[in-house]
């Protein structure tokens, strides 16, 4: 190579090579940045609040909701005892359907619980109505549904409050007709004995195997912002559900999930007087019209609060369980959840 050719490869590549270099440190620099931002809420050694080192858990009992159509989610080695395979619904005609094929899980060595679930309060109560027409076609389904599951549960969450008879003898008559089946329901949590409340716990004990306590949804989408479940409000349902339902029959459930709130909602309708108001206020000066109708956009600043479940979250509460006599926890739901919460479970 020619010492002129030799000089212009140096005056070209050179540059590059500070670049390259340059680019190299930022990322870096970037990606040490995110290490050390990620390590403020990841520690390496988990400790509970009063700074306990948490160990592994052992419990008798591991239960996981698993939605139809998500069975990916569910790896065989997991340490889970049940699966909630929801669901199957009621729909407005009082006919179920979407019942989960249970041959779809056949590699899952547990037992698999047909989750049975009806998001309306209308349609509950009348499925429920001891002198309506679908109540028995209802129970004759689930108890047909149920063949080839061990067990069914009931989740529904939107029993009126005068049906609070009726759904008891509704509960009464499926424990008649599943003699030979595990048979349980998903309840909200209670903390405290509340006055005609549809969801006893010591009236609906007797007649199931199992309560899953919901433990979750203290702060809700409309709520102030706060913990899905935060420590002292599981503890009260624990130490209360203890007492009602009694070690051998109650599963406290945990959430995977977390919310997020924004200081302020914009998906809201108002008056023109209203209107006006937030023109004003916002100054906006680029009203236009599209096909005669007035419209406007402006920036504005929002404030977002989250709280979520990560393996550490979830540690300490299954710990305050555990320390609170249950046996028995559950989870809402698979693929939801920080996998490596399964590295500290294991099934006694």
């Amino acid at each position: 190579m020619s010492s002129k050719f030799f000089f212009i490869f140096v005056i070209i590549l050179l540059p590059l090579f500070f670049i390259s270099c340059t680019s190299t440190e930022k990322n870096d620099e970037s990606n040490q940045n995110n290490s050390e931002e990620f390590s403020l809420i990841e520690p390496d050694v988990f400790e509970d609040d009063k700074g306990n080192k948490l160990q592994p858990v052992v419990c008798s009992e591991v239960w996981a909701y698993l939605v139809d159509g998500k069975e990916h989610f569910l790896d065989p080695k997991m340490p889970i005892t049940d699966i909630g395979y929801f669901a199957a619904e009621i729909n407005t005609y009082g006919e179920l359907v979407g019942v989960p094929k249970v041959s779809k899980l056949k590699d899952f060595s547990g037992r698999v619980h047909l989750v049975a679930v009806c998001n309306s309060t209308a349609l509950t109560h009348f499925s429920l109505d001891p002198k309506g027409n679908i109540r028995n076609q209802i129970i004759d389904s689930l108890v047909k549904a149920s063949e080839g599951y061990d067990g069914l549960q009931l989740d529904f969450e939107y029993v009126p409050k005068r049906d609070a008879e009726a759904f008891l003898s509704f509960i009464k008559e499926l424990r008649q007709r599943l003699p030979d089946k595990m048979f349980t329901v998903a309840l909200p949590a209670r903390n405290k004995q509340i006055e005609n409340d549809v969801y006893d716990y010591k009236n609906i004990a007797p007649y199931v195997d199992r309560i899953f306590v919901m433990a979750y949804d203290e702060h809700w989408s409309t709520s102030k912002p706060g913990p899905v479940a935060s420590l002292d409000w599981c503890d009260s349902i624990a130490t209360y559900g203890m007492e009602t339902v009694g070690k051998e029959k109650i599963v406290m459930g945990l959430p995977f999930y977390g919310r997020t709130w924004g200081s302020e909602s914009f998906n809201i309708a108002y008056y023109f007087s209203s209107m006006q108001k937030v023109l004003r206020e916002n100054k906006v000066n680029n009203l236009t019209r599209k096909n005669g109708i007035p419209t406007f956009s402006y920036q504005a600043e929002v404030t977002v609060t989250g709280f979520y479940d990560d393996v550490h979250s979830l540690l300490i509460r299954i710990n305050r369980y555990l320390a609170n006599d249950v046996s028995a926890i559950g989870f809402w739901c698979l693929g939801q959840e920080d996998p490596r919460v399964w590295e500290y479970i294991s099934i006694q």
